[in-house]
């Protein structure tokens, strides 16, 4: 059934860009890295070393009871260091980018009005570039045109798809048939401005002057890291991660579709939704593969964006390092 009107949550804010100015971001320090790679760990101390407090840089976390499966920091880490930008939101709301730069914008500047810094920790690509570039997020939503779209699309997906593709064949080529949310926010995008949402999308780069300085990202062996990641799938599944999932499918609100395809949890919630007699230790094992698989991929993927980002500095480990040494490197390369 279709919500006749939309959360507060769900709307796009009324931002055409949404920038952080040069005197900001020059306050900011960064760490980012591929899931598994020990980011939690070294932004810990390094946050006490700056005296600085942490942002969230993930998509994921931000949604209430998504736990286990996205390794939040801990009550007794929060107690350490202060910690933002974590349990915001419903897990069945959806979450945009132009909120999401805007509620950080915010926190920055609190933030260093208690004479602390903004350290900005966490593996989604596309937000630290947004922060870093600025991002054009066009035009208000339109909420009658929206409820039109989504009615469409829970009845005939493909036909949606199938406009997009005619409308802004880039954008469609970067989204799946299944993520209605960012179709249908491209095809409102075009009929209001007649313009494709990924002509809008493009991050121009700041002058160097005018970006941040401290921006690290944590650059593992491979085989390493595929390694931790493996190993940690099996820690959040004896932890727990069916027993979560169940609870948040079993909300009459559901999973909104980008917390749905949070790694591990679509894995986990199609594996529920067959007869619990089916579920076998073979069927078991199936799902644990897939969640490793996917989990490796979009490591990889995170090893791309954070590549390719110029500002960033990588940070070469050989992987037996401790927290406290790579906090140490962090710092010398900030002093050099």
């Amino acid at each position: 059934m279709v919500q006749d009107t939309l959360d507060e949550s769900e709307k796009t804010y009324s931002v055409n860009n949404i920038e952080f100015s040069p005197e900001l971001l020059r306050e900011c320090w960064f760490l980012a890295g591929p899931t598994a790679s020990g980011k939690s760990a070294v932004a810990l101390q390094l946050a006490q070393e700056l005296d600085a407090e942490i942002i969230a840089l993930d998509s994921m976390t931000i949604y209430q009871g998504m736990d286990i499966g996205t390794a939040k920091p801990t009550l007794e880490e929060q107690r350490i260091v202060k910690h933002h930008l974590f349990d915001i939101i419903a897990p069945h709301t959806e979450y945009s980018i132009a909120r999401y730069l805007q509620d950080a914008k915010n926190i920055c500047e609190e933030i260093l009005a208690r004479n602390k810094k903004p350290f900005f920790v966490g593996g989604t690509g596309l937000y630290l570039k947004a922060i870093l570039r600025g991002m054009s997020t066009g035009p208000a939503s339109d909420e009658k045109f929206r409820l039109r779209y989504l009615q469409q699309w829970q009845t005939a997906p493909e036909i949606v798809y199938a406009e997009l593709k005619l409308k802004d064949p880039v954008s469609a080529s970067r989204l799946h048939i299944n993520d209605s949310k960012r179709i249908i926010r491209a095809l409102e995008v075009y009929e209001l401005t007649g313009t494709p949402l990924s002509s809008m999308q493009g991050h121009q780069a700041k002058p160097l002057t005018d970006r941040s300085q401290h921006v690290y990202w944590i650059d593992p062996p491979r085989t390493w890291l595929y390694d931790r990641i493996n190993l940690r799938v099996e820690h959040m599944l004896s932890a727990g991660l069916i027993n979560e999932v169940q609870q948040l499918l079993s909300n009459p609100q559901g999973l909104s579709s980008t917390a749905r395809q949070g790694l591990g949890y679509k894995e986990v919630a199609d594996y529920l939704q067959v007869e619990p007699e089916l579920n076998d230790l073979k069927r078991y094992a199936e799902m644990v593969n897939q969640i490793q698989t996917r989990t490796r991929q979009f490591a990889k993927r995170q090893h791309t964006w954070f590549r390719n980002l110029e500002e960033c500095i990588p940070l070469k480990i050989h992987g037996h390092e401790t927290p406290a040494q790579i906090c140490k490197l962090i710092l010398k390369l900030a002093n050099a």
